[in-house]
């Protein structure tokens, strides 16, 4: 790890991989994540690649999660919420304090950021299905 670095990219792939066994397992979140990811491991593999942009300012990830988010029906606000609290229960329990102090604040900006970019998309796509009703 380097002197500037909070944590190395195995300590994130751990975290990853924790995380998203859990989700898997998960009553609420399993049956979404699973109904939509298919190939696990080059989606853990982007994941760790996103993590490591994030806290490590890798520039291998390329990607852009909000439109597979908002193409996801029936999310709420509870879902994104209980994401979090799995999210920090993981985080708890990995032994670097400063990957778990950046990480945390950094999920927390990214579910906001997901949550409201989703709620605008849909009352967009409501307004615009409003419109095509008024108009006919």
């Amino acid at each position: 790890m380097s002197q500037h670095a909070i944590c190395t990219e195995d300590e994130i792939k751990s975290l990853v991989d924790a995380f998203y066994t859990t989700v898997r397992q998960d009553e609420l979140l399993g049956p979404i994540f699973n109904g939509h990811i298919h190939d696990w491991d080059t989606h853990l593999n982007k994941l760790v690649d996103f993590w490591c942009a994030i806290l490590l300012g890798s520039r291998r990830f390329s990607g852009t999660p909000m439109p597979k988010h908002i193409a996801l029906p029936d999310l709420s606000a509870e879902l994104f919420e209980h994401w979090l609290s799995l999210f920090h229960q993981t985080l708890a329990e990995q032994p670097n304090r400063a990957l778990q102090a950046q990480a945390e604040l950094m999920a927390g900006k990214i579910a906001n950021s997901l949550w409201m970019g989703y709620q605008m998309q849909h009352k967009l796509g409501e307004l615009s299905t409003e419109l095509e009703i008024i108009k006919d």
